[in-house]
């Protein structure tokens, strides 16, 4: 006879940011919960993320803010440049009075930092239990109110609540929604260098510096408190084909770098030429849930990463998603709650992440009209990220957000 479904109260599938940070948060409100990473071991890859005052209030909640901020970046300022004349375009500053506008600062982290902040605390709570090499490759609900969970080595499980945190390219999304991956045809390349390498010319400023030129961009920025240095290079390839992989290659990179100003162009021997990064995303969906099957993180929201708020929207999916089942023994309508809390507001970010692309990418007139409509705008002047920035706790319940 074939194994028996094993019985479990809440099956998270995936063990990235978001599924360890939902599995923490119920963990911390007294509920078992088992996680399932398709990985062979748990672990995270790529290298900054930028933590903006909502991820860090999500991580507050789940106690592990300390062990996060331990060998986190607080840079001052958030500069925009043009990548072809070198001048400024526009400032964001990190201070003092940001900090206290929002409550807590703009850190930028290791991404293995923080997955390791979130495993360690899952792992401390006894009551999150972690199993790799486990692919969840269907969940489907059941009569008697529970869902039968299917892993690729044939392992069945029987769940009161599945949530689906298996990324980008989620096996439970395609049981929720019928679309595709959408492909950006941009590309990335990172690098991540010891900060002596970089010199102090760069490094001298504790800021993220953002270099937007035509149908590319870098970042640049001080991690694990300013001992490394984060390279971030971002193309639109013109040889771009779904039908195979050969686009977006170093020599395009080089290509568009060449049409930039010196110190953009010098950041090209800090970046890794082995490992490119296609970008894609979504559209924003109109439901993420099915039953007792609910979806968070990028399996729900994947977004291009314009706004530095894929790593963050998750952390707030956790924190809602945690706060929605532990507030009542009722799935369907802790689901319900998670989703009417952030699913608009979730399409809204991948929207305007769209169009911020377009914006940091544009040349000719438009990027000349760009530059003009920035030059003077305060550094100070945070009414445009509220809506973005504010910790769920302190914002409303309805968001305006600029479009």
């Amino acid at each position: 006879m074939p194994d028996q479904p094993i019985h479990v109260d809440t099956l998270v599938a995936g063990g990235g940011i978001a599924g360890l940070a939902t599995a923490l948060g119920l963990a911390r409100g007294g509920k078992q919960v088992l996680v399932l990473e398709r990985a062979p071991e748990f672990g995270e890859v790529g290298a900054g993320i930028q933590l903006a005052p909502n991820a860090l209030a999500a991580i507050d909640k789940l106690g592990v803010l300390d062990k996060v901020l331990k060998d986190a970046f607080y840079p001052e300022r958030k500069v925009y440049i043009d990548a072809v004349t070198g001048k400024t375009i526009a400032t964001i500053d990190l201070g003092a009075e940001f900090v206290e506008h929002y409550g807590y600062p703009y850190v930028v982290a290791h991404r293995v930092d923080l997955h390791a902040s979130l495993l360690e605390g899952c792992q401390e709570s006894g009551l999150v239990q972690l199993e790799n090499s486990q692919e969840v490759t269907s969940a489907v609900n059941q009569a008697d109110g529970t869902v039968l969970v299917t892993t690729s080595a044939g392992t069945q499980y029987l769940a009161n609540a599945v949530i689906g945190a298996d990324g980008v390219r989620s096996n439970l999304r395609s049981g929720i929604i019928e679309d595709d991956l959408v492909p950006s045809r941009y590309v990335a390349y990172r690098g991540t260098v010891p900060v002596e390498v970089v010199g102090e010319d760069i490094t001298s400023s504790p800021s993220v510096l953002c270099w937007l030129g035509p149908n590319m961009h870098l970042i640049q920025y001080p991690l694990r408190g300013g001992k490394v240095y984060n390279n971030v290079a971002v193309f639109k390839s013109d040889a771009y084909s779904a039908d195979h992989e050969n686009w977006g290659t170093p020599e395009e990179l080089d290509m568009r770098f060449a049409a930039c100003c010196e110190a953009v162009q010098n950041a090209g021997q800090y970046l890794s030429r082995d490992i490119r990064w296609p970008m894609y995303d979504r559209e924003p969906a109109e439901n993420w849930i099915d039953g007792k099957v609910a979806l968070i993180g990028d399996a729900a929201h994947a977004m291009l990463q314009y706004l530095a708020q894929g790593g963050a929207q998750s952390l707030d999916d956790a924190a809602a998603m945690s706060e929605a089942l532990l507030s009542t023994d009722d799935v369907t309508k802790a689901f319900a709650n998670y989703q009417e809390r952030r699913l608009a507001h979730a399409g809204n970010i991948q929207r305007l992440a769209r169009v911020a692309g377009e914006l940091f990418h544009i040349d000719g007139i438009g990027r000349n009209m760009r530059n003009f409509t920035f030059k003077n705008h305060d550094p100070k002047d945070y009414s445009n990220l509220d809506w973005m920035f504010m910790p769920l706790d302190k914002a409303p319940a309805v968001r305006s957000y600029p479009v």
